[in-house]
């Protein structure tokens, strides 16, 4: 994933391994919350990540047609490592551990891959990788991984 170096709001563009443009991350600007709209490249909407606020810690909720698919929040307690939990609506819960800030984690579900995250793989500051697992739902996973990013960026704007 890229961020645009100069943008308006967090929006980037999600590249294939190739740098073929996939998907389309688009942050709305001046919201009370936090809002994400993640579309494909046709401009087909996918999915759509929104802050819930008042609650005791940082939360995502991914929507897909107006439905809550994923619910992501950060572990309460991590001794070792930054954590995240991602309640799944009607499937296993997806689990996000590792060195968030340096975006160098895994995603599994129930102890299983679904994805690694690593920015090893390139050279410049703004970009990171995100290998997802054959089978998975792509578009899901990168709207996960956008959450957290959002997630912890807020968590570095309120210090």
């Amino acid at each position: 994933m890229r961020e645009r170096l100069v943008s308006f709001g967090d929006d980037f563009v999600v590249e294939t391994a190739d740098g073929v443009p996939a998907f389309k991350v688009d942050g709305k600007l001046l919201r009370a919350r936090n809002t994400i709209e993640f579309s494909d490249v046709n401009g087909r909407h996918r999915y759509r990540i929104q802050e819930r606020v008042a609650r005791v810690r940082n939360t995502m909720v991914i929507e897909r047609d107006g439905r809550r698919v994923a619910t992501i929040h950060q572990a309460l307690v991590t001794p070792l490592r930054d954590r995240f939990e991602v309640e799944v609506a009607g499937g296993p819960n997806l689990h996000v551990q590792g060195n968030i800030f340096a975006h160098e984690y895994a995603i599994t579900r129930e102890g299983s891959p679904v994805a690694s995250v690593s920015k090893r793989w390139f050279r410049f500051r703004d970009i990171y990788g995100v290998e997802v697992m054959a089978g998975e739902d792509d578009a899901f996973v990168l709207a996960v991984t956008a959450a957290v990013d959002t997630i912890v960026a807020k968590g570095r704007r309120d210090r």
